[in-house]
């Protein structure tokens, strides 16, 4: 069996953090034929001048240099692939309309699923390789009596990153690997420490990899030419209480940055795309008993048959809360929550568990 797996090829998603970056190592130990590789999804501002050394998060050209040095160090074969292209159609793009029409995106998700589980499985059967790999915090396991590919949570609660990856099918599973999936977050850092991996102390990014400043509304404005109309907040009365300053620059449950002095917190209720107004509410307002579901995958069965209960999750660092999840009717499915939930936002993932396995998942179309 060990003669086998060092046979075998994996292609290793290198970002130039420490996640990835230890993924790479641990598979070379347990005796894989690594080949690194960088995918180049978008130009930045600060790319302009490499020598500023400005880039920040996955995208950069600091980043790129960060996994060339730790490929390296490893003495693996390293390539940077240019998917700018696909990555502005299936991810920038998806975000963009999103927000126009007043829902709220997850471009993780759509990276995971488009560029790491898609594109870049097909570059690893370019380069004959067996696997991908990732520095997600996961871990892949199976099941014997059913024969499918199952996700399990990671050692690391805090750090299990297994909501992003809902919608990976069995042949995606069967050819991934996580090698974090055992550790927790503080453990890697000493691997990598240990290893003389020069990113071992590097700050993970908190930002969306296109945006590295936060500013949605600039980037929205840029990419698309236009300025975006503000237009009327209403309360759940009809009562006009002020003026938003764009549509697509808010989101269900948003609290903070309305510019409203009336007394008491508001939160956002509801928007309307086709009016460009905003409701507000107060939290209690904000809660819902429920929610339909689109594109939905689920991971142990084929399809769900028989309503089931599980934990969700309406947003990645949201705390699990019970459920019943409903068979979908027409590509839709009811998740019914066992107490109210606040600020559910269509655009966001809810994800299915049962303990740490994770069941599935889909995208929030409307709460009730």
């Amino acid at each position: 069996m060990q003669t086998d797996k060092r046979k075998r090829r994996v292609l290793m998603a290198m970002s130039g953090g420490v996640d990835s970056s230890l993924a790479a190592a641990l598979l070379q130990e347990e005796g894989y034929q690594v080949i690194g590789v960088t995918m180049r999804l978008w130009h930045s501002p600060e790319d302009q001048s490499e020598a500023e050394g400005r880039g920040r998060g996955c995208c950069a050209l600091e980043a790129v240099e960060d996994a060339r040095q730790v490929a390296a160090r490893l003495n693996i074969p390293y390539y940077v692939v240019n998917y700018e292209e696909p990555f502005y159609r299936q991810v920038v793009s998806y975000f963009i309309r999103e927000y126009q029409a007043g829902r709220t995106p997850n471009p993780c998700i759509a990276c995971n699923r488009y560029m790491k589980f898609d594109l870049l499985l097909k570059k690893a059967r370019e380069l004959e390789a067996d696997y991908v790999a990732t520095g997600h915090y996961a871990r892949r396991a199976y099941d014997e009596e059913t024969g499918r590919h199952l996700l399990r949570k990671s050692a690391d609660n805090k750090k299990d990153q297994t909501y992003t990856l809902y919608h990976m099918n069995q042949d995606q599973l069967a050819r991934a690997l996580f090698p974090l999936g055992p550790f927790e977050k503080e453990e890697t850092r000493e691997k990598a420490r240990a290893l003389g991996l020069r990113v071992a102390g590097k700050p993970d990014s908190q930002e969306i990899c296109f945006i590295p400043d936060d500013d949605y509304k600039g980037f929205l404005e840029s990419e698309t030419g236009s300025t975006y109309k503000p237009g009327p907040i209403f309360n759940t009365r009809g009562e006009r209480l002020g003026t938003h300053r764009g549509i697509p620059f808010y989101t269900i449950g948003q609290r903070k940055g309305l510019g409203l002095a009336v007394g008491e917190p508001l939160y956002v209720v509801a928007m309307d795309v086709n009016k460009n107004s905003l409701v507000v509410g107060t939290r209690e307002e904000t809660a819902s008993r429920g929610l339909w579901a689109s594109d939905l995958n689920f991971i142990p069965f084929e399809s769900l048959d028989t309503p089931l209960e599980v934990s969700i999750k309406i947003r990645y660092r949201s705390p699990e809360k019970g459920a019943l999840v409903h068979p979908p009717e027409e590509g839709e499915a009811r998740v019914e929550f066992a107490e109210p939930l606040h600020a559910v936002t269509p655009g966001q993932a809810v994800v299915f568990y049962r303990g740490d396995l994770l069941v599935g998942g889909g995208v929030i179309q409307r709460s009730f």
